[in-house]
Parts: structure tokens; C-alpha cells; sequence
């Protein structure tokens, strides 16, 4: 069985990360290329930037190597 995004009748946005600050953006860059912070913290990071560079859910979970749901948990929690 395949899920279906237009279910309903409305077509689901693709998710991705808010327009970033300069101070976030910076901060975000600094984390990955330090690379010394935590692991969680760093995949984290580079979601974030890679969504902001553009790139889709399945493209970042790749990257990442992490399940597109973690990736979209991610995103959503940072834009709240």
C-alpha cells in the first residue's frame, strides 16, 4: 500500500526550513565545520542546511543517513 499526499484533496507542501537569520545561518555553518560537537548535534545541523540550500526530505535523509521522518521532525521543530 502507498500513501498518498493528495489524499483528501490538498496536496501537502514539501517540508523545509524557514528563512534563516544571518546569526542562525552562521552558527548552523560553524557547527558543521567544526564537526567536534556531538553527532546528533552536527546531522542535525547539516539538515538544516542542506533544506536550506533547497533540497528535499528524501535528498537530506540520504545525506544524512537518517529515516525522512527524523529529517521532517527536525525541520519542523526548528521552525517552530
Amino acid at each position: 500500500m502507498t500513501s498518498d499526499p493528495t489524499a483528501g484533496g490538498v496536496v501537502a507542501e514539501p517540508v523545509r526550513v524557514r528563512r534563516l537569520t544571518d546569526q542562525e545561518g552562521q552558527k548552523l555553518q560553524q557547527i558543521v565545520r567544526r564537526g567536534s560537537t556531538s553527532s546528533v548535534r552536527y546531522r542535525r545541523a547539516m539538515m538544516l542546511l542542506a533544506s536550506a540550500g533547497g533540497n528535499r526530505v528524501p535528498v537530506i535523509s540520504k545525506l544524512v543517513q537518517a529515516d525522512e521522518d527524523t529529517v521532517r521532525d527536525v525541520i519542523h521543530r526548528f521552525n517552530e
